[in-house]
């Protein structure tokens, strides 16, 4: 099955999709993610190279995309050097999700359905990106890593 141009994303509570749905002008797709710089091949070093960040993606009611906000909470090494309290970097991007959401007027969190997209941020890939190989095509969210294919019901696999 062909993809569709508008992909399907089922909000999952106490998942990796808990933090999507409609508000005043649209919908949104929010996560908290480490990733890694396109490109980068771990080696000695590598807990410096892997950022987590906070990010939201918001788009018109059609799926069409409209903006984002990505901002870079620090590094793993960062985070292994104060794992607990408010100041981890864990913390400070969760609190940023938060301080973001409560911006989105009339927010409620259910189902949503976006055309693919993309934009490199920091050398990071972000974006709902179709992917395809030999034997099927899908729709990937970057820096997440969630595939989304057929039956196209708005379900993930990682």
């Amino acid at each position: 099955m062909a993809v569709p141009p508008v992909i399907p994303i089922a909000y999952e509570p106490k998942s990796r999709t808990e933090t999507i749905g409609h508000y005043a002008d649209g919908q949104f797709l929010a996560s908290v993610t480490y990733a890694f710089p396109e490109g980068y091949r771990p080696d000695d070093g590598w807990e410096e190279h892997k950022r987590l960040y906070t990010v939201l993606h918001t788009f018109d009611s059609q799926g069409h995309y409209r903006d984002s906000e990505i901002w870079c909470a620090g590094t793993w090494a960062e985070q292994q050097l104060t794992p607990d309290g408010e100041s981890s970097v864990l913390s400070l991007a969760r609190a940023h999700l938060a301080k973001l959401l409560r911006s989105l007027p009339r927010r409620s969190y259910t189902d949503i359905a976006v055309r693919p997209f993309q934009l490199i941020v920091d050398g990071v890939l972000f974006g709902l990106v179709i992917k395809k190989d030999e034997e099927e095509t899908w729709a990937e969210l970057y820096p997440d890593r969630l595939g989304f294919a057929d039956p196209w019901d708005g379900t993930y696999d990682t």
